[in-house]
């Protein structure tokens, strides 16, 4: 009988063994979990209003925001066109040609501005002339069509361009409800599933490698095996994780979870810049019509961990470091003067990519404003200089003629949005 009763001392060794368990669990997990009271956006529905902190009034603030949205989809400058009384489109004008990222991003914008008809009319447009009915592309996007001509100048995906319309869609659904004229959420689904359709049937895969549970360059041919830094956006796949409800879960936490590893790998060291295009371990990826180095698609990247620092909080050290590393770069170059293109190191690339007719390096816009993004993670105590440059700036045209209210004007507006904290995680707002 006395062995069917513990001593106290027994007791006592016994709870504490527990409690060492426990404490070595959670240390190990605690790499994924925000920092302890310091809960992220996903949870507090607070987002962080870099402006205010830097000194301009909410009403300025509304004022400049709200003139950028005006600029690219109101004014004379535009870059979004309604067609008939129901549909519309974002165009890069410079190109000429309407794009999988531009339509998608004008959603995004439209779902955050709670602009429904602006949403509503892009993603008819969209869903008109660019999503694929039938065939191995089925639910896919061409990723380029003239909309003078009215005809597909590239029938295959540009894999971002679907990234973006899911989440967007979700958004809306989330914000609207699906029984207004369009079923947001079964649109998602749509994409989502086709997307988990694709295993490799006429040359068409998933636009996630799924052996690397990363996004690929393009779901298609030899596209489907390297990758693009930019693309790389950790905090979609936990929205898709947490309002898909397709059964992936786990695989889009995962994706999260890698797209940041990747993105320690894809950034310099020193300059924190990454390659427009890489392999899956982050290492630079040449292709024949690119040579390796830091250019337009790579603006995206401080944003992009802006973003799920903001949102999640899962990688705070890393992107932390990040920041202060990139701005520390980029102040070292003039902060009202810096470059737009690099080689990884820093220094001056011998290929310049054209845009727009031209082909030099200049203090672009686009650059100026996600770099600023990164003034929500940096902990540098000078790191609002970068928001005062920004905040300073102008879409206007340069001094030599070049202007692209399209890809220099979005990346405005959307950094504008991050760092007045209008650019959120939209929650069920519907029975």
């Amino acid at each position: 009988m006395k062995q069917r009763h513990l001593t106290q001392n027994t007791k006592l060794r016994a709870n504490f063994l527990y409690l060492f368990i426990m404490l070595i669990i959670c240390g190990c997990n605690a790499g994924n979990q925000p920092a302890k009271g310091k809960k992220n956006n996903y949870h507090t529905g607070n987002y962080r209003n870099l402006f205010l902190e830097a000194g301009y009034s909410q009403e300025e603030i509304d004022r400049k925001v709200e003139k950028a949205y005006y600029d690219l989809f109101e004014g004379p400058n535009r870059v979004y066109f309604e067609v008939g009384d129901s549909m519309g489109y974002v165009s890069d004008l410079k190109n000429h040609d309407v794009r999988t990222e531009g339509v998608s991003y004008g959603m995004m914008v439209a779902v955050q501005f709670d602009k429904k008809d602006v949403f509503d009319r892009i993603w008819r447009w969209s869903k008109r002339y660019l999503q694929h009915q039938e065939g191995p592309r089925e639910g896919y996007f061409a990723w380029s069509f003239d909309p003078k001509a009215m005809k597909i100048n590239s029938p295959g995906s540009a894999s971002d361009g679907e990234l973006y319309f899911v989440t967007a869609l979700l958004f809306a659904s989330n914000r609207w409800g699906n029984n207004t004229g369009i079923d947001y959420y079964g649109e998602a689904r749509r994409i989502l599933d086709a997307m988990w359709s694709k295993d490799g049937t006429g040359n068409i895969y998933n636009i996630i490698n799924v052996e690397h549970k990363q996004i690929s360059f393009v779901p298609e041919g030899f596209g489907y095996n390297w990758t693009d830094p930019s693309y790389h956006v950790p905090a979609f796949y936990e929205i898709w994780a947490e309002y898909a409800n397709d059964g992936h879960e786990q695989f889009y936490r995962d994706c999260a979870d890698t797209a940041r590893v990747f993105l320690h790998r894809a950034c310099h060291p020193v300059t924190g810049l990454n390659s427009d295009y890489t392999h899956f371990n982050g290492e630079p990826f040449p292709t024949r019509w690119m040579p390796i180095g830091f250019r337009y698609d790579s603006w995206r990247v401080p944003m992009n961990i802006a973003m799920d620092y903001l949102w999640y909080g899962k990688d705070k050290a890393w992107q932390e470091d990040y920041a202060a590393r990139i701005q520390a770069f980029l102040r070292s170059k003039g902060i009202d003067s810096f470059d737009d293109q690099f080689n990884l190191d820093g220094t001056t690339p011998e290929y310049i990519l054209p845009a727009g007719g031209f082909q030099k390096l200049r203090h672009s816009l686009g650059f100026k404003s996600t770099a600023a993004t990164a003034s929500l993670v940096s902990k540098d105590e000078n790191t609002l200089d970068f928001v005062h440059a920004l905040w300073n700036a102008k879409l206007e045209p340069y001094e030599d003629g070049y202007f692209d209210p399209y890809y220099d004007g979005l990346m405005y507006l959307f950094s504008l949005m991050h760092l007045s904290g209008k650019y959120q995680i939209i929650k069920p707002q519907h029975n």
